[in-house]
């Protein structure tokens, strides 16, 4: 995991796709939310990874678990660098993957 500053004073949590890859092959429970649009997700996702579209983060909130730690994914890792920050500012503990599903190889 590394830290990147992305704006002023913040600093956003990152993991590569390789060490999100590893810790599942490892058989770790991670809590991975997928910010993508339905039908982006329709074309393929994580197994096991929860569909909130960014749109609906800020109203689905309340269905996450301020005491667990979540992995954000989209399509290349803008969007849910987004989602990261904002819910990070909303007192969760959350990663964004880098690279989002354009450097997710697999099923």
């Amino acid at each position: 995991m590394v830290l990147n500053k992305c704006q002023e004073d913040y600093i956003m949590k990152q993991m590569a796709v390789q060490e999100v890859k590893t810790l599942l092959n490892e058989g770790e429970n991670l809590n991975i939310i997928d910010v993508r649009e339905v039908d982006e997700v329709s074309k393929g996702k994580i197994l096991g990874s929860v569909n909130i579209p960014l749109g609906l983060v800020e109203f689905r909130m309340h269905e996450l678990d301020k005491g667990k730690q979540y992995i954000m994914v989209c399509r290349s890792g803008a969007r849910s660098g987004r989602a990261t920050q904002f819910l990070e500012e909303h007192g969760f503990n959350v990663i964004n993957m880098t690279g989002g599903m354009l450097a997710w190889e697999g099923k």
